[in-house]
C-alpha cells in the first residue's frame, strides 16, 4: 500500500476514534473504537493487511516504545513506587486467578476442546495457552507457540494469537467503564478535601528541574539522553538473557533518573516529537488484528468465549478480593487486574481518558489522574511484563503432557 495513503488512513481512524471518545465522555474509549474499526476493516479486506506496516508507524513504534516507558518512569517518584506494592500483589493474584478460572472451565467443558482433542487432559493445553495469553503480552504468546509447535499442536499455537488479537476488544470497554466509576469516586474525594492534585515541580518560567545542561533540553538533546537510557536498558536485558526485561529496566531507570535529578519529571512532555511518538505506540495495539482470519475465529469460537468468560471472572474475583483486603476500592482493584488483557499503552490512555471524563477543572483532572495512573502503569508491568512471563515459562512445559 502507498505509505502516504496508509499514514493518512491510520490518522483518519484515530481522528474518528478520538472524536467518538470525546462525544461519549470516554464511555466508548478511543482504543475500543479504533480496535473495532481496524478489526472490521481487516476482516472485510477494506484495509489491506500491510496497512499498519506501510504507514511506517509500526516501525517507529518499535523504536520509541522504550522512550515512552522511560518517560512514564519519570512520572513516578521513588515514594510513589514504594507505595504501589499493593498494586503489584493484586497483579500477581490476577494471573493466578486467570489460571484457576480457566482450569475450572476445562473441568466443566473439557470434552468440547477443539482440534480432535478429547477429555480434560487435552483441554489443559488450552488452559495453559489461555493463561499465558490472557495474562501476558507478546513474549508470553511466543513462549506458548514455541512449546505447542514443538510437539505439533498447531491448534493450540493459534489459540493464544487469537486471544492476543481480540483481548483489547474486551479489556478496553470493561476497563473504561470501571475506571469511569473510580474516577467519579475520586472526584468526590477531591471535593471533600481528601485527595490532592499533584504538586507541580516546575512553575512557568522557573529553572528546569534537571541536572542536564541546556544542550540536552532541546527536542534532539532530550531524545538523545532518553535514547541512551533505553540502550542501557536493552543492554541489561541482553546481559541477563531477558530475565531483566528491557521495558521493566527502562521504567526503573526513568524513576531513578528522576529521583537523582538527572531527568525532570515527565521528561518528554513539551518536546515537538511527543505527540507523534504517542500515536505510533498506540498502533502497536492494533498490529495483531491485521492477521486475524474469520475461519480461525470460527473454529476456536467456543474456546475463545470460555477463555474470556472464565478469565475475566477469575480476574474480577481474585483482583477484587485481594484489592479489598489491601484497602483498595473494588473498581480500581478490578481495573488493575484487567490490565493483564492489554498492558501499556492502554493503561496510560484509559487512565487519562477516565480522569478527563470525570474532572471538571485542570486541578481535578490532575488529582484523579495522579491517583489512577501510577496504579495502572505499575499494574500493567506487574502482570503483562513480569508475572505472566515467569508463570508462562513454567507452565508451558506442560503442553502436550
Amino acid at each position: 500500500m502507498n505509505p502516504i495513503l496508509a499514514f493518512v488512513v491510520v490518522m483518519a481512524v484515530w481522528t474518528v476514534s478520538d472524536f467518538v471518545a470525546k462525544k461519549t465522555q470516554s464511555l466508548l474509549s478511543s482504543l475500543f473504537v479504533a480496535s473495532i474499526i481496524f478489526l472490521i476493516g481487516f476482516l472485510t479486506d477494506i484495509f489491506p493487511e500491510d496497512l499498519l506496516t506501510s504507514s511506517s508507524l509500526l516501525a517507529l513504534a518499535g523504536v520509541v516504545v522504550g522512550f515512552i516507558i522511560v518517560h512514564l518512569g519519570t512520572l513516578i517518584s521513588i515514594e510513589e513506587f514504594k507505595r504501589q506494592w499493593k498494586t503489584f500483589v493484586i497483579g500477581v493474584s490476577t494471573v493466578i486467578g486467570i489460571g484457576i478460572a480457566l482450569l475450572v472451565a476445562a473441568l466443566i467443558f473439557g470434552e468440547r476442546a477443539p482440534g480432535g482433542y478429547e477429555g480434560v487432559a487435552s483441554a489443559l493445553d488450552f488452559v495453559i495457552a489461555g493463561t499465558g495469553s490472557l495474562s501476558g503480552g507478546t513474549i508470553s504468546v511466543l513462549i506458548i507457540q514455541e512449546a505447542a509447535l514443538g510437539i505439533g499442536l498447531t491448534t493450540v499455537a493459534v489459540f493464544p494469537v487469537l486471544i492476543a488479537a481480540l483481548q483489547g476488544l474486551v479489556g478496553f470497554p470493561l476497563t473504561s467503564i470501571i475506571l469511569r466509576k473510580e474516577a467519579q469516586r475520586l472526584k468526590g474525594e477531591y471535593r471533600a478535601g481528601r485527595l490532592q492534585a499533584p504538586v507541580q515541580v516546575e512553575a512557568a518560567g522557573a529553572a528546569p528541574a534537571t541536572k542536564l545542561p541546556p544542550a540536552f533540553r532541546t527536542t534532539a538533546g532530550t531524545l538523545f539522553v532518553v535514547g541512551v537510557a533505553v540502550l542501557v536498558a536493552l543492554g541489561i536485558n541482553n546481559l541477563t538473557d531477558g530475565i531483566l526485561n528491557t521495558f521493566v529496566v527502562a521504567l526503573i531507570l526513568g524513576i531513578a533518573l528522576r529521583a537523582t535529578g538527572v531527568f525532570k519529571p515527565a521528561i518528554l512532555s513539551g518536546i515537538d516529537a511527543f505527540g507523534l511518538m504517542m500515536i505510533a505506540i498506540m498502533i502497536l495495539i492494533f498490529g495483531p488484528l491485521a492477521t486475524v482470519q474469520p475461519a480461525d475465529v470460527a473454529a476456536l469460537a467456543f474456546p475463545l468465549f470460555l477463555a474470556f468468560l472464565f478469565g475475566i471472572a477469575g480476574i474480577a474475583l481474585f483482583a477484587g478480593l485481594v484489592g479489598k483486603l489491601l484497602g483498595y476500592s473494588v473498581p480500581i482493584s478490578i481495573a488493575i487486574g484487567l490490565t493483564s488483557l492489554y498492558g501499556f499503552p492502554g493503561t496510560m490512555i484509559l487512565s487519562q481518558e477516565a480522569a478527563k471524563g470525570a474532572g471538571e477543572s485542570a486541578d481535578e483532572v490532575a488529582a484523579i489522574e495522579g491517583d489512577i495512573l501510577p496504579k495502572m502503569i505499575i499494574a500493567g508491568f506487574s502482570t503483562v511484563t513480569i508475572t505472566s512471563v515467569v508463570v508462562t515459562s513454567i507452565i508451558a512445559a506442560g503442553i502436550g503432557s
